[in-house]
């Protein structure tokens, strides 16, 4: 197979933002569930809950640094890649970033600080106020973020003068059709990832016997954290979808599986789109659910791709992405659920299979927000082609023209990188879970200094 410029380029992005977005999935989640951890123990001075706090704060710390080094790298692709964009829209996408750093990135890396170096500098609600804003930091970093994206898919508030684009009402632009929704939907899914995170990791360490003083209270708190958020995941979902069918009808069309337009369209649990005869093959659908999903309407009717030649997605990553989204979705509510059935009473046992089993099933899906996460970006990156601004402006009018051995070279050497990086974080998770090779119950696991003596001693000495 030959790739162009644009097809290289193209796949090099796709693998940056593949692995950069799993890290401020887990930052945007995880900075609340410290605040609660911290705000816990100032309300009721367990130790065990300050001892959860700063544990978590460390894969935290490690989790913030990869997200923002794999975001640097993603920005530099926007002058290298795709000069184009930024000279095109660089009058509404460079404010947005813009804002982003001033008034995201700056406060989540002052306040880490403090939070991080600051527990026997400053008092215990100075302490906890520092948490708040590295949280607060992070939502707001997702909000600026999520309202270029969403502006790229339902842009409106610009007008374009000698084919550049320029604001005319920046309230439309940050509150364009499909934000809000999408912004809920990401906060939802790192919420989400998180709770599976730490209920998986919680269950790592009961199944190895590694348990450390929180540990039981960290797997009530992400399975039923879980169990809550996934039927509220599901309706905004919902949501999302009809926003979806109302501004992008291609994308729906795509995601379906639906080649002519239709009323009644069934849902098609499974089947192998063929773009080149414009039909499926080994279809497994059920009638009408399709139309009934996303219009409400059992006869309702889906526009198909065949009306729009030539400016639909590519079928086949999208159609495929949607279903592994909504199918780790349907079994993180089962796991989720029945874990906390499991657990209603006593907890987890060891000595019960059915625990066991549940325990296992946690670990196991300890990272699957990040598949949902990546399905959904996948169905909504690839789902705009071939626009980079939806219905405005195409993504071969902005790539730039560079050597396609030189662009081939380029990607390799990312996809190398990130696979080791991921490999080594997972290890290094997997350590600071277990609390590393050959460790005893000595290892203070919660990162407290030991309470030999009071806490503003320990600061006057400091």
């Amino acid at each position: 197979m030959e790739f162009t410029s644009l097809d290289l380029a193209r796949i090099q992005f796709a693998a940056n933002i593949t692995f950069h977005i799993l890290f401020p999935t887990i930052t945007i989640g995880l900075g609340w569930v410290m605040f609660y951890l911290r705000w816990q123990h100032v309300r009721t001075g367990k130790t065990e809950w300050e001892q959860a706090h700063y544990f978590w704060t460390k894969i935290f710390a490690l989790t913030f640094a990869m997200g923002v080094v794999s975001g640097i790298t993603m920005s530099f692709q926007f002058g290298t890649n795709w000069p184009g964009f930024m000279e095109k829209t660089g009058n509404i996408s460079g404010p947005l970033l813009g804002y982003e750093v001033l008034t995201a990135f700056f406060l989540e890396a002052t306040f880490l600080g403090v939070m991080l170096f600051g527990k026997q500098r400053v008092s215990p609600k100075v302490h906890l106020l520092a948490t708040f804003l590295v949280a607060f930091g992070t939502t707001l970093s997702a909000f600026w973020i999520l309202v270029l994206n969403s502006w790229m898919q339902t842009p409106q508030g610009f007008e374009i003068i000698d084919g550049q684009m320029h604001a005319t009402n920046w309230l439309e632009i940050i509150w364009n059709p499909s934000f809000p929704y999408r912004f809920t939907h990401m906060l939802l899914a790192s919420g989400l990832t998180v709770f599976f995170v730490i209920a998986g990791g919680s269950a790592l360490q009961i199944l190895r016997k590694r348990e450390k003083p929180f540990t039981r209270h960290m797997l009530k708190l992400g399975v039923y954290g879980a169990a809550a958020l996934i039927p509220i995941q599901i309706f905004v979902g919902d949501l999302h979808g009809l926003n979806t069918l109302k501004h992008q009808p291609a994308k729906v069309a795509a995601m379906e599986g639906v080649w002519e337009t239709e009323k009644g369209a069934p849902l098609l649990l499974f089947a192998i789109p063929d773009s080149e005869k414009r039909t499926n093959h080994f279809e497994i659908g059920i009638p009408k659910m399709a139309s009934f999903i996303l219009t409400h309407d059992f006869n309702g009717e889906i526009k198909g791709l065949n009306d729009f030649l030539n400016t639909h997605p590519p079928v086949g990553p999208v159609f495929f992405s949607f279903r592994v989204m909504v199918g780790m979705g349907m079994l993180m509510l089962l796991v989720s659920w029945a874990s906390v059935w499991a657990f209603r009473k006593t907890g987890p046992v060891l000595e019960n299979k059915t625990h066991r089993l549940i325990l296992t099933a946690l670990m196991f899906m300890m990272f699957s927000g990040w598949v949902a996460t990546v399905a959904g970006w996948w169905v909504t990156e690839i789902g705009r082609q071939p626009y980079v601004v939806y219905g405005v402006l195409g993504t071969a009018d902005v790539v730039a023209q560079h050597p396609p051995q030189l662009l081939a070279f380029t990607v390799l050497l990312y996809m190398a990188m990130y696979i080791g990086l991921i490999i080594s974080y997972v290890w290094v998770l997997r350590y600071m879970l277990l609390g590393g090779i050959g460790s005893s119950k000595k290892v203070n696991w919660g990162g407290v200094p030991p309470a030999t003596k009071p806490a503003d001693q320990l600061r006057r000495e400091q």
